[in-house]
C-alpha cells in the first residue's frame, strides 16, 4: 500500500418509505471522503433500525438473517479494499463498489438465472448417478430452464438475466405466460414455479443475492378430479371377446394395472422374471417408482396372475425380456381408446385410470385400509392417497342420491357445497 486511504463502510435506511413503511436498506461506502451507494434487496422499518449500531434491531422477526448479510458483507468489502490497496496507488469509492459487484471491463459480472439452474441442475445430475435423485426429479428441473429461457425471450427479449434483476414480477409474468402461452393448467404451472422458486432459495444459500424476490408469489394446488372405471366397467372389459391380438394385449395389460396399481412405465420396465416370493410364500411384484425413487411392493391377485401366466409363452416377451407385450404409451393409449369403444365405455381412458382404478374400486372400496394402499402404490406420504378416498365419498354420495331417487320418485339434488345449518330429508 503506497498511502493510507480513510475507509469506511456500513449500511443505512434510505428515507423514502414504501407504502408499508418499510425504507430500503443501503450499503454506503467511504474512501478519502467520497462515498459509493450500494442498492440492496432488503426493506426494514424505520422503527426495526439501530442508527447507533447500523444494524437491525434484535426485536425484528429477520434480524439474524439480515444482521449476518451485513456483516458478510462489511466483511467481504474490507478485505476487497485491503486486497486492492495493496497492488495499486490508490483505489476510488466507486472503483471498490464496481469490484464488489463483480464489474469487469466495464460490464458488470452478476450471476444469472441460467447460470443458476446449471449450477443446481449439474449438482442434482451427480446426485442421480449415485441414487440420491431420481431421474424424473433431475429432469423436471431442466424442463423448468427450458421454460424460463422461452419465457425471457418472448417477454424481454434477452437469452439470460442477472439475478438480482428478477423481482416478483417475473414470477407473476412467469405464471401468465405458462397459463396462456404455454396452456397449462394451474397445477402444473405452479409446479415449475416452486422449482424455480427453490433455485432462488439455492441462490440465496450461495450469496449470489441477498434475499428472493419471490418469497411473496404463493403457489397452490387443487386436487384434480379422478376419473376411474367401477367395477362393471372392468367387468365389461374383462369378458370382452377380442379377436385383434393387439386389443387384446393391450386390454390385458390395462387389466393388470388396474388390479396392481402399477404404472404404464412400471409395467414397461418389468423384466420376464420380475416375479418374486414374499414373506407371505404368494406372488409379489416390487419396484421402485420412477417418479418418487419409493419402494411399491404389491402381492399379486388371481387376475394379475392369470395374465402374467397367460405371456409366459408369449414370443415378444420371451425375446425382449419383458413380463408382459407392452406397446408404446403413444400407441398404448390411441389403443386403449380404441378399446373403450368396442367395449362400450364412455370414458375417456388412459394409462393413468388404471392406477386410479386401482386405488379405489379395486382396494378402498372392498374394505383396504388407506394405509396399506398408500404403501401399495408407494406414495411417499399418505395425504397422497387420500385423494383417492374423497373420489370413494363422492361416488357414495352419488349412488345414495340414485336410490333416493329410485325409492322416493324424486331427483335429488347433490349437496351444495356451503355448509347448511339444518340437515333435510
Amino acid at each position: 500500500m503506497s498511502r493510507n486511504q480513510k475507509f469506511n463502510v456500513h449500511f443505512f435506511l434510505n428515507k423514502r418509505r414504501k407504502k408499508d413503511g418499510k425504507t430500503q436498506l443501503y450499503i454506503r461506502i467511504f474512501i478519502d471522503q467520497k462515498r459509493a451507494e450500494i442498492a440492496t434487496t432488503y426493506y426494514v422499518p424505520i422503527s426495526s433500525w439501530n442508527e447507533n449500531k447500523r444494524e437491525v434491531k434484535n426485536s425484528y422477526a429477520k434480524a439474524t438473517f439480515i444482521n449476518g448479510y451485513i456483516n458478510r458483507t462489511i466483511n467481504e468489502i474490507t478485505q476487497i479494499f485491503i486486497k486492492e490497496s495493496s497492488q495499486r496507488d490508490a483505489i476510488s469509492s466507486v472503483e471498490l463498489k464496481d469490484i464488489y459487484l463483480g464489474k469487469q471491463n466495464g460490464e458488470i459480472q452478476l450471476k444469472t438465472i441460467l447460470e443458476a439452474f446449471n449450477y443446481h441442475n449439474t449438482r442434482m445430475e451427480e446426485e442421480v448417478k449415485i441414487g440420491k435423485v431420481v431421474k424424473k426429479t433431475h429432469a423436471r428441473y431442466i424442463i423448468t430452464k427450458n421454460k424460463v429461457r422461452s419465457f425471457m425471450k418472448k417477454q424481454y427479449k434477452v437469452k439470460d438475466m442477472p439475478l438480482p434483476d428478477l423481482r416478483l414480477r417475473f414470477v407473476t409474468e412467469f405464471e401468465h405466460y405458462l397459463l396462456t402461452k404455454e396452456n397449462l393448467q394451474v397445477n402444473t404451472a405452479h409446479k415449475y414455479i416452486k422449482n424455480l422458486k427453490k433455485i432462488m432459495n439455492m441462490a440465496v444459500g450461495l450469496d449470489w443475492i441477498p434475499s428472493n424476490p419471490f418469497n411473496n408469489f404463493r403457489c397452490s394446488y387443487t386436487p384434480p378430479k379422478r376419473e376411474v372405471l367401477t367395477q362393471e366397467e372392468l367387468n365389461k372389459l374383462m369378458s370382452k371377446k377380442i379377436s385383434i391380438e393387439r386389443l387384446e394385449e393391450v386390454r390385458d395389460v390395462f387389466i393388470f394395472c388396474c388390479y396392481t396399481g402399477f404404472s404404464y412405465s412400471d409395467i414397461h420396465n418389468f423384466e420376464y422374471d420380475a416375479v418374486t416370493t414374499g414373506i407371505d410364500g404368494e406372488a409379489w411384484l416390487s419396484t421402485e417408482r420412477q417418479k418418487t425413487g419409493t419402494k411399491e411392493s404389491v402381492p399379486l391377485l388371481p387376475v394379475a396372475l392369470e395374465i402374467i401366466n397367460k405371456y409366459r409363452e408369449n414370443e415378444h416377451c420371451i425375446s425382449s425380456n419383458k413380463l408382459l407385450p407392452v406397446n408404446s404409451n403413444q400407441c398404448y393409449n390411441a389403443y386403449l381408446k380404441e378399446l373403450a369403444d368396442i367395449c362400450g365405455i364412455e370414458k375417456r381412458i388412459t394409462s393413468h385410470i388404471a392406477r386410479h382404478t386401482f386405488a379405489t374400486t379395486v382396494t378402498l372400496a372392498n374394505g383396504v385400509p388407506i394405509e396399506t394402499v398408500s404403501k401399495m402404490l408407494g406414495h411417499s406420504s399418505i395425504r397422497t392417497t387420500q385423494v383417492y378416498a374423497k373420489v370413494i365419498e363422492q361416488k357414495v354420495s352419488e349412488d345414495m342420491l340414485n336410490l333416493k331417487d329410485k325409492l322416493f320418485g324424486e331427483k335429488a339434488e347433490p349437496p351444495k357445497k356451503d355448509n347448511q345449518k339444518s340437515i333435510t330429508g
